[in-house]
């Protein structure tokens, strides 16, 4: 596979092996400079050093500039409807549980007509990674403003600036029932960004990240000097978070201890404001999940279910 003999090999090798190449498909059709690139980048090779085949292997997204992201992938992919992406990856995930299932969505897409999806996919906690790319606008419809836009955001519908203020991904998803894994990463850090996806891939629930992204075209300016600045994040360390090491370490010069198991300290976390805080905020690998009613369960009796949700809310409750 290496283009070598297997008998000069002085290590086992597997008899598949999937390169980066095994999960690109067409070409990216995002702006230059737009943060999807970098995203897609990661990804891919997450996907090579997690060896999850393509055939196995499934992302789903809704509609915006990030949900082209399915199209560029050499897996299967289903592109749905408008705030629809978590719903679909749900049913999926249920009638499928072999499946590595990836949802992306954008700031629109999630956080305004998929909000209520949003708060039950999180709750139902199935294992998947769901990818929130949120620039802060509405992109491929040019330049709406979004959920998460800043107060006094200058857009097609609000001439004079936005009015309202901004909802905090990170703040709502902690707040939801059963919330598992919420972490936080910059798509201009790719170090960063390739080690969050990595670790929410090995998440046993839901995986929330999102990813803090530029748009060049309609918001251009709104993260250009924190692109530039060492001093403009705030990464979150923990033993068992989501360190750097080397040069990649060295990039970031703000550096907060943080305690991934403390739900409110997460939320505390999540509220920085004097800079843009990256990092694992939260983490529970024992919370119950929907998976374990899915497909392969399907097989038991009523009162066998029964008897299993009942075990599984002593186990909760104590």
């Amino acid at each position: 596979m290496f283009g070598i003999k297997e008998d000069l090999c002085s290590i086992p090798m597997p008899e598949t092996y999937f390169g980066v190449d095994d999960y690109a498909k067409s070409t990216a059709r995002w702006c230059p400079g737009c943060g999807g690139h970098s995203i897609l980048s990661s990804v891919q090779k997450v996907c090579k050093d997690m060896q999850y085949p393509p055939e196995k292997t499934v992302f789903v997204s809704g509609i915006g500039c990030s949900s082209r992201f399915p199209h560029y992938m050499g897996t299967y992919g289903f592109h749905g409807l408008h705030g629809r992406a978590l719903p679909v990856a749900s049913g999926v995930k249920f009638r499928r549980p072999d499946l590595n299932v990836f949802v992306v969505t954008g700031d629109g897409d999630c956080c305004s007509i998929g909000a209520g999806h949003w708060i039950h996919a999180i709750r139902y906690n199935m294992k998947m990674v769901v990818l929130l790319f949120d620039n802060s606008i509405y992109g491929l419809t040019k330049k709406q403003t979004s959920p998460t836009s800043a107060m006094g955001t200058i857009s097609n519908t609000h001439p004079k600036g936005s009015v309202l203020p901004p909802i905090n991904p990170l703040q709502t998803t902690l707040g939801i029932a059963n919330v598992s894994f919420v972490a936080q990463t910059t798509d201009w850090h790719p170090a960063h960004l390739y080690a969050t996806i990595r670790k929410a891939a090995d998440h046993p629930g839901l995986a929330f990240v999102r990813i803090v992204q530029r748009c060049p075209i309609f918001v251009k300016d709104l993260y250009a000097d924190q692109a530039s600045n060492p001093d403009a994040l705030v990464m979150l360390s923990n033993e068992d978070g989501i360190n750097l090491e080397g040069s990649a370490a060295k990039s970031i010069n703000r550096v907060l201890e943080h305690d991934h198991t403390n739900l409110s300290l997460a939320r505390e976390r999540a509220d920085i404001s004097d800079g843009i805080p990256v990092g694992l905020f939260y983490q529970n690998t024992e919370n119950p999940s929907y998976d374990d009613y899915g497909a392969h369960n399907l097989g038991m009796t009523v009162a066998e279910k029964a008897q299993g949700i009942n075990e599984l809310l002593d186990n909760y409750m104590s």
